[in-house]
């Protein structure tokens, strides 16, 4: 394994790609009683179209999380089970590009790994079990189209894209996951849960030797070929300007989206770019923020996020207020001065240094650690050098950003407002 040793974080990641195509990345943490692997695969809520054997596939929106449920059922039993026994604290989840499966303990680390490889890489599924998943995760979807902060993200998504395969719901609908069956199963974990579009990473005291040989070991010689993905092909132009709802809530709340240029080159760089002209425009610090929130056109609720997904980014800002158009309009308004008028200096460097603290102390957590690498392992960089990334970002950067990307053309609002208004 080759050891690369990253000076200003006080970090080394220990890597080795298998001949099978799986890659492996350590993180050693000599002290910690803590152990913890996440073994991942590069495929998500939105790979729903893709290429098999020479034909493709249109597969049910839901389906990779529903493959996610299911993985834990093995012939011997649930794996789940047999982790907890064994002292681990196991689970999983499913994004819109990336399934994880993880657990941490602070003993029978090896003995663990083998039942964590070997249950995400042989499947084991019945017409009746996939049956009675249905029911499991219908009500979990129903529980979920219930909740109002649900609603305003998925209908946001919907109302800025036409085409990609970002509008659907990573956990499908109740209709959709009533078309999946334990062949539509295999044939999704045949084409996603091969070696060669994985990455195991393990953070923690831990030998990363001992960690290859485990999964040289357990998991197929063969890494699978490489799998063709449709996401869709997304115009410029958002799909519709205004979506709304009404559900039993005390005030109306919004999320305001903004159709960012898809991320071609530098992801890392506009990853961090995006992260730090959100807190610009819309952190508690921002002039925005104080003068909307001293008004009482907002409350704490307030914030916004960038997203970067395969074949688009997004923008967006929202929370709880009694007037979700005109705050819109502000937050407009205020990318547009940023933009003319230039970020103010001091308050760009303030904002900067605090995005690089947080950066920093994710390195406390395991988890997040294991996440980012893989992250970037899927997406073609390197996480940890985002000390870089922040010393080379100005505040011109920002104006840039906010100049291309907050604009009317580029919007699209997304409102729930109380029952019976």
């Amino acid at each position: 394994m080759n050891q690369r040793f990253y000076t200003r974080l006080g970090e080394s990641v220990w890597q080795e790609r298998l001949p099978n195509g799986l890659e492996i990345r350590v993180v050693p943490k000599p002290g910690f009683a803590k152990k913890y692997a996440f073994f991942a695969t590069r495929y998500g809520g939105m790979d729903t179209r893709f290429q098999l054997e020479g034909r493709w596939l249109d597969t049910p929106a839901g389906i990779a999380h529903y493959l996610e449920h299911k993985m834990f059922d093995t012939k011997e039993g649930n794996a789940l089970q047999r982790l907890a026994q064994n002292g681990a604290e196991p689970n999983a989840f499913t994004a819109n590009a990336m399934t994880g499966y993880y657990f941490s303990s602070t003993e029978h680390f090896i003995e663990n790994l083998e039942i964590l490889l070997s249950f995400v890489s042989v499947p084991y599924f019945t017409d009746g079990s996939v049956a009675k998943e249905q029911g499991i995760i219908g009500q979990e979807i129903r529980m979920i189209e219930d909740s109002p902060d649900w609603q305003l993200y998925t209908r946001m998504m919907k109302a800025l894209y036409s085409a990609s395969t970002a509008r659907t719901s990573i956990a499908g609908t109740v209709e959709s996951i009533s078309h999946i069956t334990a062949q539509t199963l295999y044939d999704c974990h045949k084409a996603f849960y091969t070696p060669s579009n994985m990455i195991l990473t393990v953070v923690g005291d831990v030998d990363p030797i001992m960690v290859a040989d485990t999964a040289r070991h357990i998991l197929p010689q063969e890494g699978g070929p490489a799998v063709p993905r449709d996401y869709g092909a997304e115009p410029e132009t958002v799909a519709e300007k205004e979506t709304s709802l009404a559900m039993e809530v005390s005030m109306p709340q919004f999320l305001v989206g903004f159709k960012c240029r898809p991320v071609e080159k530098d992801y890392l760089r506009t990853v961090i770019l995006g992260g730090i002209a959100c807190d610009v425009l819309l952190g508690d610090s921002s002039p925005l923020y104080l003068r909307l929130y001293g008004e009482g056109k907002i409350n704490a609720s307030f914030g916004g996020d960038f997203e970067v997904l395969p074949g688009i980014a997004c923008f967006y800002a929202g929370g709880d207020c009694k007037d979700p158009r005109a705050v819109a309009a502000e937050i407009q308004e205020e990318a547009r001065r940023l933009a003319r008028e230039g970020v103010d200096g001091e308050f760009f460097q303030q904002v900067r240094k605090a995005a690089f603290g947080a950066q920093l102390r994710s390195l406390n957590s395991f988890e997040s650690i294991a996440v980012s690498l893989t992250e970037g392992y899927f997406n073609g960089y390197d996480p940890l050098r985002f000390p870089q990334v922040f010393d080379s970002l100005t505040k011109e950067d920002v104006e840039a950003f906010l100049r291309e990307n907050i604009a009317e053309e580029r919007s699209a609002l997304s409102e729930i407002v109380p029952k019976g208004t």
